[in-house]
């Protein structure tokens, strides 16, 4: 995945500049993107403010460790089914 050379906190501050008033075209001539990539922005961080952001970034690393260890315990549990299966 490419990564942006913006910081989530730089994205919402240019989110709200548009919120209070400012050009979608000023805002993309600024940061020099697309108005396509600032449209993604909005869609996936409108409304968020710093705090709700760095949660949500929090949740998906927890989120993340909780599916490799639930892929381990899976993996874990059909080792132990097989070998069973093979005693009888």
């Amino acid at each position: 995945m490419k990564s942006t050379k913006f910081t989530e906190t730089q994205i919402i501050n240019s989110l709200k500049e548009y919120e209070s008033g400012k050009n979608v075209i000023d805002i993309c001539r600024e940061l020099k993107i697309s108005r396509n990539t600032f449209y993604l922005w909005r869609k996936k961080y409108s409304g968020m403010s710093s705090e709700l952001l760095r949660k949500y970034k929090e949740l998906e690393r927890e989120n993340a460790a909780l599916k490799r260890m639930y892929a381990d315990l899976s993996l874990d549990h059909r080792i132990l089914k097989d070998v069973i299966e093979k005693k009888l």
